[in-house]
């Protein structure tokens, strides 16, 4: 049932490489601070220190006491304290003036994961405790979620980067860059789109041009690495996910790759902490495919297994004694995990069904589609006054203010009045927040901006109608959903009914409704291997383009390694979008690394731009 790779594809690099290596370095700043010391660690850093070092190699490194960072400082008794931390460093200054009350002196270190930056240490002086702590920076920016799928972990990097134009991060994707290249080789294939993907790229080149000449002569593993901006594509990250893992993810929330299952999918009192990742046989068969597929194959799962117990039945002592020492314990795991995936279906059934799920993705279908936009934005209405969840009516306002290139004037009014009755003024500076990040737009009176770009790109020439659109976005950010839409065949043409159990392309992790915009730009790409003949298309998403071949690298590099194709989501990527890349390379001999900045989803999404925090 899952795709199964073909005989051809390329192998994918070993990448447990970078999980070691930043095991290694915390251990090493760990034994900076000799004897028993507390660890103190930011709530952001908890799950990736988990997957990286556990309790007991702590625990062997002196580590006596673990504290989560809360308002408060714990009361601890070591001599040596430890703060690894990425905002909440301003934790120390309590460490330290509540010890210095209390009389007594101590050691502090305070780790800055993933970068140490400089107006961190100004404010740790101007607070007066400078001198009383040692700074120092635990690198880890790349956490292997499973042999496909790096995550910088960094869920901030959104907001940071597209609401508040902090560009403090775009180092550590540089950095995390040179540590790939580093150690799988440079890449001689690069393209990009984004002004993120851009700068990131930049810098990234500048570390390379700096590196002393030890791997240049390196053999690269990776053919291709492919840079997008977020909000090259806000329209996918915001529509609901059907396959499997997108659905965990927006049922029960993934965090840094594993889910917690509660007792309505355990069917016991406990909840269970379960990685979701390609070690899961069963999870790995079902994670990409649509929902609708799921139960059937689980169903069929649990006869064959059924029937593996039942050939015990007729062994004779021998034979028994083989299976109960080579296939019990294989079975007994399979069963396990079977159990559990199919609670967490019967969960997901049973909470979509209440939410009227069927007539939500209607509603979504028709916004992606341009029809019965009044009876769509009747619906959302009825979602607003019933008070269904500020997020989620939140994310259909975008969605439609996103593929319709902005509300007209008297319907964004209205639906944002009825939002702040409905739901309190408390969110009024959310409504700036996603104007700002053009998520939620008003239409100008008059010609939209598509139409106006399109007579100018007529009187001039393309290099000058790209620096006047540069101009016009820089007025009022705008999707052009519609005609980008048109251009890239995001909507397939079906005859007939789509057969999710049989995909044609790409549009199936939508129920054959509409192929992912970030993808299907990869896939042009991938195809030209340049830009060239999608001019338009790079102009109506108003943003920059880059491609760079290196053809000293380009030679050395394999054929396996140029069906190798590392994409870089910066602003977080969709599980849904890492399925449709899985399906693609599937049909065209590929294989997709993916490293994002975090994982997203759409409510994800709105909570960053929310001003109310739940």
């Amino acid at each position: 049932m899952a795709f199964p790779h073909r005989p051809d594809a390329p192998e994918l690099p070993d990448f447990s490489m970078l999980k070691r290596l930043a095991r290694d370095q915390l251990i090493y700043l760990l034994e900076q601070l000799p004897g028993k010391k507390d660890l103190f660690i930011e709530a952001d850093l908890m799950s990736p220190l988990d997957r990286i070092a556990n309790v007991s190699i702590l625990k062997q490194h002196e580590v006596d006491k673990l504290y989560k960072v809360e308002n408060k400082p714990a009361l601890s008794s070591n001599e040596h304290k430890l703060l690894a931390c990425r905002a909440a460093f301003l934790f120390s200054v309590d460490l330290v003036n509540a010890d210095k009350l209390a009389g007594r002196t101590r050691k502090y270190k305070v780790i800055f994961s993933p970068q140490k930056f400089y107006a961190c240490e100004m404010v740790l002086e101007e607070e007066g405790i400078y001198g009383d702590v040692s700074c120092d920076e635990w690198a880890f920016s790349l956490l292997p979620l499973d042999v496909d799928l790096l995550s910088m972990e960094l869920p901030e990097f959104f907001r940071d980067y597209f609401l508040e134009g902090d560009q403090r991060w775009i180092n550590t994707v540089a950095q995390a860059l040179h540590l790939l290249s580093t150690l799988y080789g440079s890449f001689p294939n690069c393209y990009g789109i984004g002004r993120c993907a851009k700068m990131s790229y930049e810098l990234w080149r500048k570390l390379e041009e700096e590196e002393d000449g030890e791997t240049k002569g390196r053999r690269p593993e990776i053919g291709h690495i492919f840079l997008l901006d977020r909000d090259v594509d806000f329209v996918t990250a915001l529509c609901s996910q059907v396959v499997y893992e997108g659905l965990v993810d927006d049922t029960f929330r993934i965090k840094c790759g594993s889910v917690d299952f509660g007792p309505e999918v355990t069917s016991s009192d406990k909840s269970l902490k379960v990685l979701l990742n390609a070690e899961d046989k069963v999870f790995n068969e079902i994670r990409n495919e649509h929902f609708s597929n799921v139960f059937g194959f689980l169903s069929q799962k649990a006869r064959n297994l059924q029937a593996q117990y039942d050939r015990r039945r007729g062994m004779d002592i021998k034979q028994m004694k083989n299976f109960v020492s080579q296939e019990l314990k294989g079975l007994k795991q399979e069963h396990r995990l079977l159990s559990l995936h199919i609670g967490a279906c019967e969960s997901i059934m049973k909470k979509k069904t209440k939410q009227d799920f069927q007539e939500l993705i209607k509603t979504e279908h028709a916004l992606l589609e341009g029809f019965n936009i009044r009876e769509s934005t009747s619906y959302i209405e009825e979602h607003i006054d019933r008070q269904v969840s500020p997020i989620e009516s939140l994310r259909l306002m975008c969605l439609l203010s996103i593929t319709e290139n902005g509300l007209i004037p008297k319907d964004y009014r209205s639906l944002k009045t009825q939002y702040l009755q409905s739901y309190g003024p408390d969110h009024l500076l959310t409504f700036s927040n996603l104007r700002r990040a053009g998520l939620l737009t008003e239409q100008a009176p008059g010609d939209t901006l598509t139409a106006v770009e399109s007579k100018v790109s007529k009187l001039v020439t393309d290099k000058a109608a790209g620096k006047i659109t540069d101009a016009f976005s820089s007025l009022a950010k705008r999707s052009n959903f519609r005609a980008i839409s048109k251009k890239l065949n995001l909507i397939p043409r079906v005859d007939g009914e789509y057969d999710l159990k049989v995909p044609r392309d790409m549009a199936y992790v939508f129920s054959g409704a509409y192929v992912p915009l970030s993808c299907r730009i990869v896939e042009q790409v991938l195809e030209r291997r340049s830009w060239q003949g999608l001019d338009e298309v790079v102009r109506l998403l108003n943003c920059s383009e880059f491609a760079f071949t290196d053809m000293t690298k380009d030679d050395k590099a394999s054929s396996e390694s140029l069906r190798l194709i590392l994409v870089v989501f910066l602003g977080g990527c969709t599980f849904s979008e890492v399925s449709a890349l899985r399906f693609l390379g599937r049909e065209k001999g590929y294989r997709f690394i993916f490293l994002t900045t975090a994982v997203t989803n759409s409510a994800r999404l709105m909570e960053a731009m929310s001003e109310v925090k739940a």
